[in-house]
């Protein structure tokens, strides 16, 4: 339960960064040709630093969290209740059959290079997801793309090779930035978008700044200068902004200390929403987890609000399923794996483990991560599921032996792509390694039905099935636990795509 002074603070800013949001279409376009950028600068405590700048080909929440909204644009962008929102395109129309969008595009748009941004630069952007280029898993997200075709330098019509209620909504996350083709040969180094920012400098291991453009084509940003501080722990960086070296601390890791900061009035602590899934994986691939008995067993022998009691005190909702309550399709399924470890014990003994058995828990390198490892291997002795942990470093150890390699029995893993469900299962692929054969069907059957009430109806189906399958237990949705100066404004509190959209924070005149 959020604390009063918390919520009013949320509400309030949640209600401000929603309203700019709901209108950045118009005002963009109305304040084309950029204005004087503000001043100052401002420096964020992150912890996770990104292992390189292209997540086109590099996994992990880190990249887009620093260059989505701020280096990079799309078409259209998800404000803070989830919604879809113009952003390069001004506008839109689709075609009775749900089939053809064509999209008219802000004019006077230039990318930081100083080329122009046109609908060329939408069907190269969108194709090159389609491509070798891009090695995200993402990327499936835009097999429903049958054509790019621009009818002008700022209208662009795309085609889909069947309706997707899905297809939109992706074109508001990573996979619909939009790139020019003459800067994509060092998205390692030297990232280059149509966003109000640029990057002026990388300090491997320390920070990221980011600089404001005065040619950016919409509203400035509300500082100069944003420096992203990347701290090994989580009590750093509250000590950092204790100590003034830095401004705002977000998504904050020690929820413990969130009282010592409610108490001053130096301070203000923001708690939203996330779309971030924390997943306790099992390769459903590898024994002991390709028996399904087994993954049901774990499922029942966790309590999980107690491990959001212990490892997370107290913040972080139960949700049952790897969907937040922003996506339509969601549904409480928290009653369907009850804490019940005499039914454990029993799956298990069904399963051929009657004197339990042993598995390796590979643990990233993450406050959170570290925390949820100790109350769920406690529990899962309780029930005869003795895990050993293993530690991994995070991000470049987990990312290539887990999410890559899938040499990994159990581990855990904060999820943070918008909309991510289907990335998740259905795709055999994916280190979870579910066999996504019954859901397949159904999953593209639901995004090309007439009518969001099918779509949702349908989508409802495929969860409900992944969760009978005990493919991953989504342990907790994470909250969004934010502490800043208390002269500060326009912070998102809620965290509904991987970005962190820094173009509304500002010091207070």
């Amino acid at each position: 339960m959020w604390q009063k002074k918390v919520m009013r603070a949320a509400m309030a800013v949640v209600a401000a960064t929603a309203l700019t949001a709901c209108s950045a279409g118009a005002s963009n376009s109305a304040d084309a040709g950029g204005s004087e950028v503000g001043a100052d600068t401002l420096t964020v405590a992150l912890t996770g630093e990104p292992v390189n700048l292209d997540f086109t080909t590099t996994a992990g929440a880190a990249i887009p969290q620093a260059l989505m909204t701020n280096v990079y644009e799309g078409l259209v962008q998800i404000d803070q209740d989830g919604q879809i929102q113009p952003l390069l395109a001004r506008s839109w129309e689709v075609s009775a059959d749900g089939t053809v969008y064509t999209f008219d595009l802000q004019p006077g748009v230039t990318f930081s290079n100083g080329e122009a941004f046109t609908a060329a630069d939408v069907k190269f952007s969108i194709e090159r997801v389609q491509s070798d280029a891009w090695r995200s898993s993402l990327k499936a997200q835009m097999d429903v793309v049958e054509s790019v075709t621009p009818l002008s330098d700022t209208r662009v019509e795309v085609r889909l090779a069947r309706p997707s209620h899905a297809w939109l909504f992706a074109m508001g996350t990573l996979v619909g930035a939009m790139f020019d083709p003459a800067g994509v040969d060092d998205l390692a180094n030297e990232p280059i978008g149509t966003g109000p920012f640029t990057v002026a400098d990388w300090a491997r291991g320390q920070a990221i700044t980011l600089a404001a453009r005065d040619d950016y084509w919409g509203r400035a940003p509300g500082v100069r200068t944003v420096v992203l501080r990347y701290f090994a722990d989580a009590v750093a960086t509250t000590n950092a902004l204790r100590a003034g070296d830095a401004d705002v601390v977000y998504n904050m890791q020690a929820p413990e200390l969130l009282q010592t900061f409610e108490d001053d009035d130096a301070f203000q602590v923001l708690e939203g929403t996330s779309n971030g899934e924390v997943m306790l994986s099992m390769n459903n691939r590898a024994a002991p987890f390709d028996d399904v008995r087994v993954r049901r067993a774990v499922m029942h022998a966790i309590d999980r609000q107690a491990v959001v009691d212990t490892a997370w005190d107290g913040h972080g909702t139960l949700i049952g399923a790897a969907v937040p309550p922003t996506d339509p399709y969601y549904e409480d399924l928290t009653g369907v794996y009850p804490y019940d470890p005499d039914k454990a014990r029993a799956l298990l003994a069904e399963a051929g483990h009657p004197d339990g058995l042993d598995v390796t828990f590979t643990v990233p390198t993450r406050p959170y991560a570290t925390a949820v490892s100790e109350i769920v291997v406690s529990q899962l002795a309780e029930a005869g599921i003795r895990a050993t942990i293993e530690s991994a470093e995070f991000p470049a150890v987990w990312l290539d032996q887990v999410f890559t390699r899938h040499d990994y029995q159990m581990s855990v893993i904060l999820a943070v792509e918008a909309r991510d469900f289907l990335t998740m299962f259905d795709n055999p692929d994916y280190y979870i390694g579910y066999d996504a054969a019954r859901i397949a069907p159904l999953a593209a059957a639901a995004d090309a039905a007439v009518g969001e009430d099918q779509y949702v109806r349908g989508m409802r189906e495929v969860v409900r099935t992944v969760t009978e399958d005990a493919a991953a237990d989504p342990l907790f949705l994470f909250p969004t636990l934010v502490v800043a100066k208390a002269d500060i404004t326009g912070i998102p509190a809620n965290s509904v795509t991987e970005a962190l959209d820094l173009t509304d924070i500002a010091w207070a005149a």
